[in-house]
């Protein structure tokens, strides 16, 4: 499926996280929801995306926002990187079912075709979504950039008072719904703040 546009309904998931709790989207409602997609637990790229995340957890609360992340690793893998780098957020176990693709990265248009050393395979592409109280996506961010990402994405989350805009590129190849003003940049990590649909790396 194709990623979902800024402005359209999030669709509904329900998966467990690391401690087995099934999760929903409908727990969430009334609150911004940042979701995110990343390959795989304790990888570098995912574990600086991750970290940036936690390192920005204080700001995340004080906006109201909550943060969860989604690969297709299982919930005992996702405990282990919660408890050893200390992530302050839930993990939820997208798993594939036999032939069936993870169903959440499914729906939601992050379940795609790599290309690694020559070879194809299917796997997660490094995507960040923005669910607004009301339920619908209010930026979307492709080709995520790890490094300071959750800048940028506090970015959008102040900007969901703001009249929406047309999702356009942003530096962290992402596609967010509204230009936002950029966030203060942390000790943490090297931040690069930005908001939109611009392509950024994948890990």
């Amino acid at each position: 499926m194709a990623p979902i546009e800024v402005g359209r309904k999030a669709p509904a998931f329900s998966a467990p996280d690391q401690s087995g709790t099934r999760r929903t989207l409908r727990e969430f409602a009334g609150r911004p929801l940042v979701l995110y997609f990343y390959p795989k637990d304790d990888t570098p790229g995912c574990t600086v995306e991750a970290c940036s995340f936690r390192d920005a957890w204080a700001r995340f609360r004080k906006a109201g926002a909550d943060v969860l992340g989604v690969s297709p690793d299982g919930a005992a893998s996702h405990g282990k990187f919660i408890g050893k780098f200390r992530l302050p957020f839930a993990l939820l176990a997208d798993e594939p079912a036999g032939a069936k693709p993870p169903a959440i990265c499914s729906a939601y248009g992050t379940w795609v075709e790599k290309s690694m050393y020559g070879k194809k395979y299917m796997g997660v592409a490094r995507t960040t979504y923005v669910i607004g109280p009301d339920g619908k996506v209010a930026a979307r961010f492709d080709k995520v950039t790890p490094e300071g990402h959750a800048d940028e994405v506090l970015a959008a989350i102040a900007a969901l008072g703001s009249p929406p805009c047309k999702a356009t590129p942003s530096k962290s190849g992402s596609s967010a719904s509204a230009r936002a003003p950029r966030s203060p940049r942390t000790k943490a990590s090297t931040r690069r703040a930005s908001t939109s649909t611009r392509a950024s790396k994948r890990r």
